[in-house]
C-alpha cells in the first residue's frame, strides 16, 4: 500500500482534491482534523500548550479555545515552529496506527495523509510521494474569504508562515493546478490517480 501525502496553502482546494481521491477508493487520513482532536482530548498536549503558551490559550471551560490559541500560534515563525513541535510527533503517531490498521484490513491502493504542512512538519520523508495542490493568489484569497471564519490580513498571515508554493511545487512529485473549473480538478485528480494505482 502507497503512503502519499496531499498538501497545500490555505485556499487552494487541498479539500476538495482529498475528497475526490476518497471517492475514488483511497483512504484518507485528515491530519488537520486529528489536530483537533487531539487538542480536545489530550491531556499530555493540552499541558504542553499551556506550559508553552500561558493559559490565555483556555476558554471558560479551561479547555483549549481554538482561536485563542490560532491567534498566539499564527503571530510568527517561532511562536508556530513551538506549536509545531508540540504536536506534530502525535500526529505522526496516530498517522502510523491508522496506517498499520488499514493495510491489515483494506484493498485500498492508496493510504493518504491530507495536511497543510507536510514538508514543513518533516513527514514527507515518511511518505512514497507528495501531491501538491497550488492556485493563483488571487483565487486563493476569494477562496478562503468565502469561506468566512478568517479575515484578509490573517489568511495573508497564515499564508506568510507557511512554506511558498513554489517551494512546494518544487519539491512535489505531482502538481495539481486549481485554478480553474472542478470538472477540471477531477481529471487531474483521477490522471494522478491511475499513475499510482
Amino acid at each position: 500500500m502507497l503512503k502519499i501525502g496531499l498538501t497545500g496553502g490555505i485556499g487552494v482546494g487541498k479539500s476538495a482534491a482529498a475528497n475526490l481521491f476518497k471517492n475514488m477508493g483511497v483512504h484518507v487520513f485528515d491530519a488537520d482534523k486529528v489536530a483537533k482532536n487531539l487538542l480536545d482530548t489530550s491531556a499530555v498536549i493540552q499541558n504542553d500548550l499551556m506550559a508553552e503558551f500561558g493559559t490565555d490559550i483556555l476558554n471558560n471551560y479551561g479547555r483549549i479555545d481554538r482561536g485563542k490559541l490560532a491567534r498566539v500560534s499564527f503571530q510568527d515563525e517561532h511562536h508556530q515552529s513551538n506549536l509545531n513541535s508540540i504536536i506534530h510527533p502525535h500526529i505522526f503517531e496516530e498517522i502510523d496506527k491508522e496506517f498499520d490498521k488499514v493495510s491489515s484490513k483494506t484493498k485500498a491502493p492508496i493510504f493518504m495523509v491530507d495536511g497543510a504542512l507536510i514538508y514543513e512538519s518533516g513527514l514527507d520523508t515518511h511518505l512514497d510521494y507528495v501531491i501538491v495542490v497550488t492556485a493563483k493568489l488571487s483565487i486563493r484569497m476569494e477562496r478562503s474569504i468565502k469561506r468566512g471564519n478568517l479575515a484578509r490580513e490573517e489568511i495573508l498571515r497564515r499564508i506568510d508562515l507557511q512554506w511558498p508554493c513554489e517551494t512546494k511545487v518544487r519539491m512535489a512529485d505531482f502538481v495539481i493546478n486549481n485554478n480553474t473549473t472542478e470538472k477540471d480538478l477531477q481529471s487531474e485528480v483521477l490522471e494522478i490517480f491511475n499513475q499510482l494505482s
